[in-house]
Parts: structure tokens; sequence; C-alpha cells
């Protein structure tokens, strides 16, 4: 089986991040906290609770190289954690929001990072060396609703956004002083702050989990109405392709190769999809093994599953989060997955990755005893 470990932090996660080394996890267990563990003889122990904010932590990263963490939360602040000795000192970033903080991400230079936010902006923060603090920059005005995800392009200049307004967007940030004229994009003339390079209206629904590829050629992400879309050539005239699926809507996804992308979300299993010699993009298959429900009939139409699972929770007082394992098929989480995390070191072949969900685990899974699945990778 794909999955190579199975580990139970909490009752629920909201977001987690590995250490550059993978020795140790920040996870949020969808408090006010980030809980910090050590794997010390084959157990997860924790060492360190990082106690700052006041509401929930929506998302955390881990930075590989400078070795801190950035987390963001519901109370509108933004934190970066430096390792001091024994313990993780927090710095204050003011993010000038009036709505919660709902994502963040490190930039592939490490010299940025970008918080979305429910105020419709996306903050880009990056450190001050003459005040000695961290600033922030907000590009305003172009999103109509929450910003759900954000992600760095390569070149550590662009930047992709989604948001609960059914939009993907691509925004400049180059930054003076920051950023230098090698990271800029190709074009002639330079983008200015903010500039907006390109924005995509392919679904009708909430949008989630934009990611690019490893070589920034192509940018995918997912749709509420259980689809996932895929753009390549950023630019006036983009390419676009869209992949519809009869499975529940997906939460984010991760590349792990030009041809490969596996998505998660409310189905509790990850979902793999590729792209053939031309280039045409389809699902493949789930990449935990499917298995008949072990209550109910083996056959049925989906009305009366459904029909009987309303009428059983309406009879025995259970709520619409109730979630029977038994009823998830072939999957490890029992509940849905919102984070997906890589895993794999550098120098090293293993396609490694990890999820958790709002069942509380962590899960490691591990690609490369799929024999069928070698071709995309």
């Amino acid at each position: 089986m794909a999955a190579v470990a199975v580990h139970q932090f909490a009752q629920c996660i909201t977001c987690h991040a590995w250490s550059p080394d993978h020795s140790m996890v920040a996870l949020c267990p969808n408090n006010n906290e980030v809980h910090i563990y050590r794997l010390v003889n084959d157990k997860w122990e924790k060492v360190h609770v990082l106690q700052k904010h006041d509401q929930i932590v929506s998302g955390i990263d881990w930075s590989g190289k400078s070795n801190r963490i950035v987390s963001v939360s519901h109370d509108r602040n933004s934190y970066v954690w430096n390792r001091e000795g024994p313990e993780w000192v927090p710095t204050l970033v003011i993010l000038r929001l009036n709505r919660a903080a709902l994502c963040v991400q490190w930039s592939p230079k490490e010299n940025k990072f970008a918080v979305g936010s429910g105020a419709k902006t996306v903050c880009v923060c990056y450190y001050e060396q003459e005040n000695n603090w961290w600033v922030s920059k907000v590009i305003r005005k172009k999103h109509d609703s929450s910003v759900t995800s954000v992600a760095w392009h390569p070149n550590n200049i662009l930047l992709a956004t989604t948001s609960t307004d059914g939009k993907c967007r691509v925004f400049s940030t180059f930054i003076k002083g920051v950023d230098t004229r090698e990271s800029k994009t190709g074009s002639s003339s330079d983008p200015k702050f903010g500039e907006q390079i390109v924005q995509l209206d392919l679904s009708s629904s909430w949008t989630f989990g934009v990611k690019w590829s490893p070589s920034g050629n192509t940018l995918a992400y997912v749709g509420h109405n259980s689809m996932i879309y895929f753009v390549d050539d950023i630019g006036p005239s983009p390419l676009a392709q869209n992949v519809a699926f009869r499975n529940l809507p997906l939460r984010d996804v991760q590349f792990f190769s030009e041809k490969m992308v596996i998505g998660v979300g409310f189905d509790c299993n990850p979902m793999i999809f590729a792209a053939d010699k031309s280039g045409l993009w389809s699902f493949i298959r789930f990449l935990g093994e499917r298995k008949e429900s072990l209550s109910g009939p083996k056959s049925g139409s989906q009305f009366s599953e459904a029909f009987g699972k309303l009428y059983g929770q309406a009879k025995h007082g259970l709520s619409n989060d109730t979630v029977e394992p038994s009823k998830i098929q072939g999957a490890v989480h029992d509940n849905c997955i919102n984070c997906i995390a890589l895993l794999n070191k550098k120098g090293s072949e293993t396609k490694r990755f990890s999820t958790s969900g709002m069942d509380g685990k962590v899960v490691i899974w591990d690609l490369g005893n799929q024999q069928d699945l070698k071709e995309y990778l």
C-alpha cells in the first residue's frame, strides 16, 4: 500500500509543515497553538508549543534554508519564529488586516512570504534590515472575496492566488531592494508590484489549492464543483484544460513532476491526475485501495445511499459532521484531507509526501512502490 505511516496527533489538524531535515513536524490541532513534534526512537514526542496567536492558526510554513517558521491566524496576525538555542522566538508581522489571515507560504528564495486573507487582499511580507522588522505590502482591490490559497512561481516574483469568488489570478510581487533583476520574468516591460498578469475565470464555484509545476510552466488549481484546472503559457493567451470527476471536491493539490499531480480533499483519499504524451490531463486512480463498504448493500443508487445516510442521521440524532470509518472506501483518513506537503530530500529519488486532515492524522505516503506511476514521475 502507498501509505507507509499513520500518526494520530490530535482530534483535528488545521495545517502542518515539516522541518528542513523532516525530523520534526509543526501542526495546529485546530486551536490557537502550533505544536512541534520530534521523532525520537520511532515515537513522536511533543517538544515545543508555540503560543502567541489568539484564535485558530490557519496556516504554517517552515522554510527549508533558513529554518524559520511563519504562522498566520484568524486573529489577523502573523509571526515569524526563529530558533534561538532551545527556544523559538516570535517576531510579530504587521499585516494591517481587518479580516482573518487564511493561508501563508514562503517564497522560493525565502526572502518573502505571502499571506492570503478574508479581507480580499494578499500581503507580501519581507524583512527590512535597516529597522530590523518584517513589513508588508498589500495587493488590494483585485479579489472580490476571500483568498483561499497562494503559490509562488519558481522565479520568486510571480504569485498565484485562488479565491471564493471563483477566480485564479497571477500577480507580480517585484519589490525594489528585495528582488534582483535576474529573478524577473523575461518580459520586456518590468511588471510593478501588484500588477495582475492574468485572471482565470474557469470555475463557477469557490477555488482552492493552487500550485505551480516544478518548472513553473503549468499552473493547477481546484474548484468546489469537483473539477481540477490545468493552465499552460501563463500570460495574455493561456492554454487551459479542466478535468471533471464524479467524486467529492478537492481542497489542495501538489505537483510531483511535470506530468503528475495529486489532489486531496473531501473524499479522504488522494487522487492521481496525469498528463499523456500529448499533454492531455486525466484522472488516473485513487492512491489508496478502494474497497467495498462494510455496511449497507453492495449495489444501489447514489440517491438511495445518500437518503439512507440522511435518514439514519435524523433517526439517531447524528450531526452532518459525523463520519463513519466503515463508509470511507479504502481510505486511510477518516475525514476531509485539507493539507498536502512534499517530503523529498535533496539528492533523493524517493517520492514521499504527507497529508493531514480533520481526523487529526498525519499520513506519510510513498510513491516509489507504485509501479504503474513510474512513467509519470
